[in-house]
């Protein structure tokens, strides 16, 4: 009669088993060390402490938002006057309008657009179109 735990059914400690399994976790390490994503630079000018010669400070200028809505049916507003009509794509008045602007505000006037949330994308796209060719510098949504 073979009694429990007698050499015959002992197996004892298995090494060929650990090995196998130290090998696929080394193939995966080695596998996704080569996929590492790339990080890419990013051309953002951060604000910095500005000195004068002098040691005088500067008072900043006062800054006057523009606020361009667009409603749902795709007229667009600026600062509470109508500059443009739906099936107006190219937008010259909202374009006249913001250069002008931007250079009384040397272009430091934040332009903050606030799309009604049942606007159009491509109306969207029209005024930020209209933006980039009056050299908006600093555009954000609302």
């Amino acid at each position: 009669m073979a009694s429990i735990g007698s050499e015959d059914g002992d197996i004892g400690f298995q090494i060929a088993p650990m090995v196998d399994v130290v090998f696929v976790l080394m193939l995966f390490f080695m596998a996704s060390a080569g996929q590492q994503v790339k990080e890419r630079e990013l051309s953002i000018n951060l604000p910095g402490g500005n000195s004068t010669q002098s040691g005088a400070r500067r008072q900043p200028a006062a800054v006057t938002p523009v606020i361009i809505e667009i409603n749902s049916e795709g007229y667009v507003v600026i600062n509470n006057s109508q500059v443009g009509a739906p099936n107006d794509k190219r937008l010259p008045q909202l374009r006249e309008q913001l250069k002008a602007m931007m250079e009384l505000g040397g272009g430091e006037d934040p332009v903050i657009i606030r799309p009604s949330p049942d606007a159009r994308h491509e109306r969207i796209m029209d005024v930020l179109n209209a933006a980039a060719s009056s050299n908006v510098q600093k555009l954000t949504f609302g």
